[in-house]
């Protein structure tokens, strides 16, 4: 019985002997099986998008591998790479486990992260030019955007786009300026001793007081070097980096176009003296209908416009404008300055020609500023007349002349000056002023400071009102009431003179009103202030 025991504790040992070795063994034979320590888990099989990546024995060491394999997925692309994926490990404790390296794992996941990319950013550049935009692939064709907008007009390519960092900026902004093509480097200073000592000392003060004692010689036209003298960018540019998708990329060709094409721009017209629409509309290239139609407080050809009224008007100008400066030789007939003699016994409309002016003619050497083709100024460097030109001599008046306002408050404008049906039996189909439709006994008011020269019945005006006033017109006021002022009354501008009403020639209760000149009717519109 003992023999057996013992024997049987032999076979037991020798068989945990042979198990040992068997593991030694496999690890010896396959070293990705290896002993792990025990505890919590030690194995972590790591999973990419739900795809199995490898095993490892520290879940740490899977953010490793996966921020390295995103780094190498991105570095195959130009630009920047969007994938949509998530990590995630399932650990466990075991004795034994078959671990794979970090470098499988890595591989492995980058696979995964190419295989789930949605799509590639590119590396681009966006130009911004006041409210414009335009996305670019490259820095190179940022430069030739720039380029084309100098080119415009600078054919022999003298200037040249430069980028710079705005350091007003807290982000990495860029910004652009023009430089001349060929910057010259400086040259080193070389002092010549002899020249040296000639400015200082007793030598140096004759020296430079024979300098300032001889005359400065006038320059001839052939002194001056002629063409650009400088050229910069008009509009404030910023340039950034950014990723865009290839749909968010516009072609070179295109951006070219769209910045340099001349596009209409609105801009502000401050009205002036002696400005009307039509004038304003000619000087601007705007058909009048255009300047009403984009002016929300124009109503018509009629509405009244002031001194310093702002006026939206449309002009032609490229996303990206330059200004330049080039010195010219020219030739040209020139008109001498008006000559105005004042007569303070004149209202300011009034004036005589005294003498006729006529046109003379100078060759000159002019800086001429630019602000794209349109000239800004011209400052005259050197002139020499061929022949005077004759100034024209005007007289003119200094008083300010009176001014005219509606005659009533509110009406509905019935009637226009001008051609018409006829109203009604003995009416003129030439309405000579115009009509506002009022209840009877409407207040009317003089539309400006005057002497009353008629006032009473007036055939086919019903009760009229005729007012002289200080600057030679007239103005009536038909198919009244009632009468307020009498014959040779001096009245106020505003000051109440009568009741409206429906009397003479009429359709219905109304006021007619005239502006005379000279015994003839106008338009009042052109008048009313």
């Amino acid at each position: 019985m003992k023999r057996l025991t013992r024997y049987h504790k032999r076979i037991r040992f020798t068989r945990w002997k042979s198990h040992v070795l068997a593991v030694v063994f496999m690890m010896l034979l396959f070293p990705c099986f290896q002993t792990l320590e025990q505890g919590d888990d030690n194995l972590f099989h790591i999973y990419v998008n739900d795809s199995l990546v490898g095993t490892l024995g520290d879940a740490d060491r899977a953010e490793t591998c996966f921020k390295e394999a995103r780094r190498q997925a991105a570095s195959t692309q130009d630009g920047l790479l969007l994938a949509d994926v998530e990590l995630r490990t399932e650990g466990q404790s075991v004795l034994i486990g078959e671990l794979d390296s970090e470098y499988q794992v890595t591989e492995a996941m980058k696979q995964v992260i190419l295989q789930s990319r949605k799509e590639t950013l590119n590396k681009a550049y966006t130009v911004k030019i006041n409210q414009y935009m335009v996305n670019l692939r490259s820095i190179e064709e940022v430069y030739q955007l720039l380029e084309a907008s100098l080119n415009r007009f600078d054919e022999e390519k003298q200037y040249k786009p430069s980028l710079y960092f705005d350091n007003t900026r807290e982000m990495a902004v860029l910004s652009a300026a023009a430089v001349p093509a060929e910057e010259k480097e400086p040259e080193e200073v070389q002092i010549d001793v002899e020249e040296y000592f000639e400015g200082v000392g007793v030598q140096g003060v004759l020296y430079h007081a024979q300098e300032t004692a001889e005359p400065t010689m006038e320059k001839d036209f052939s002194d001056y070097d002629l063409g650009l003298i400088s050229m910069e960018f008009a509009d404030t540019i910023e340039i950034v980096e950014s990723y865009l998708k290839d749909s968010e990329l516009k072609p070179l060709e295109e951006a070219v176009s769209e910045v340099t094409k001349d596009q209409e721009k609105e801009e502000i017209y401050e009205v002036q003296s002696g400005d009307t629409l039509s004038q304003i509309a000619e000087k601007c290239g705007l058909t009048l209908e255009d300047l009403i139609a984009i002016n929300p407080s124009l109503e018509d050809e009629r509405s009244i416009i002031r001194v310093e009224d702002e006026l939206i008007i449309t002009v032609p100008r490229p996303e990206l404008s330059v200004n330049r400066q080039e010195q010219k030789y020219m030739e040209e007939d020139y008109e001498a300055d008006i000559i105005y003699v004042d007569n303070d016994d004149w209202y300011t409309t009034q004036t005589k020609t005294l003498q006729e002016p006529s046109a003379g003619h100078r060759k000159v050497i002019a800086i001429v500023n630019y602000h794209n083709n349109d000239i800004v100024s011209v400052d005259i460097q050197k002139e020499e007349i061929t022949y005077e030109a004759v100034p024209k001599i005007v007289e003119r008046g200094t008083k300010i002349p009176p001014t005219y306002i509606k005659p009533i408050s509110g009406g509905r404008l019935s009637s226009q000056f001008g051609r018409r049906n006829r109203p009604t039996k003995g009416a003129s189909s030439y309405h000579k002023g115009v009509d506002w439709a009022i209840p009877v006994g409407t207040a009317v008011y003089a539309s400006s400071a005057g002497t009353v020269t008629k006032a009473g019945w007036g055939r086919g005006y019903g009760y009229v009102i005729y007012i002289k006033h200080a600057d030679g017109r007239e103005t009536r006021y038909g198919h009244l009431s009632k009468v307020l002022v009498s014959s040779g009354q001096t009245v106020k501008q505003g000051q109440k003179i009568a009741l409206s009403g429906n009397t003479g020639v009429s359709t219905g209760p109304h006021l007619h009103f005239e502006i005379l000149i000279n015994g003839s009717q106008v338009n009042p519109f052109k008048y009313l202030n």
